[in-house]
């Protein structure tokens, strides 16, 4: 039988750790007796056995001074969840060059830096957890989602390379992709309103992500869980 606490006293990074998925996968995490490293750009709810940073990780410079931070004070960790992220529907039309970069910055190029920062290290050691949110999106394409769309394929992208480049090193990766997610991140678009959009009544819960999440991160050591696609029943 595997462990059931597989994760007790490990370190384990969680980006958009202040709501939705990263805070419900940080309350797992730590009920597990894991030491939680939460990043996130907006102030993060109490909770035991967490340690919290704030940080814009779409900011170049924040970013690397939370990593260096992190690494000075606690090492490799574990296990990373890359959760912070961003959406957006707009026509192509109305997809500006800004809106773009604010897509790739959060959704894309702070994921890489992460793994860029910390895979290597977990290598060296011989084992690490690294698991990337995607999305539906990665692979299935939606109207009004081109600039979504475009960070979310290049997620799937880093992710599956990153699945050759560290294979038998001890460094699993995992994608985990799901559909909509009743988070505040609708809140604008307020999907009810339109049709053809899932109402958020059927929507995944941030829960229902987190328990996908908790997979990986505690699957026994020989098992490689590449990726979960998970959508509304």
């Amino acid at each position: 039988m595997a462990d059931l606490t597989p994760l007790a006293g490990r370190c384990v990074l969680i980006t958009g750790a202040s709501r939705g998925i990263g805070a419900a996968t940080a309350t797992r995490v730590t009920a597990l007796g894991a030491v939680v490293i939460r990043v996130a750009r907006s102030a993060m709810p109490p909770l035991a056995g967490a340690v919290d940073l704030r940080a814009d990780l779409a900011d170049p410079k924040e970013r690397d001074t939370a990593l260096r931070r992190i690494s000075n004070q606690y090492g490799v960790p574990d296990a990373i969840v890359s959760n912070a992220g961003a959406f957006m529907i707009a026509p192509l039309a109305e997809t500006t060059d800004a809106l773009l970069r604010e897509q790739l910055a959060i959704n894309l190029e702070a994921p890489f830096a992460i793994a860029r920062h910390f895979l290597p290290g977990m290598a060296a050691r011989g084992h690490g957890i690294h698991v990337l949110v995607g999305s539906v999106a990665d692979a299935r394409p939606f109207t009004g989602n081109a600039g979504y769309a475009a960070s979310k394929y290049g997620v799937r992208g880093l992710h599956e390379v990153l699945c050759e480049e560290f294979r038998g090193t001890g460094v699993r990766c995992t994608l985990i992709s799901p559909g909509p997610t009743d988070t505040a991140a609708w809140d604008p678009i307020d999907p009810d309103a339109h049709e053809g959009f899932t109402p958020r009544t059927e929507m995944l819960r941030p829960d229902d992500v987190a328990a996908a999440i908790m997979v990986p991160l505690t699957a026994s050591a020989h098992v490689q869980i590449e990726s979960i696609r998970m959508r509304p029943a």
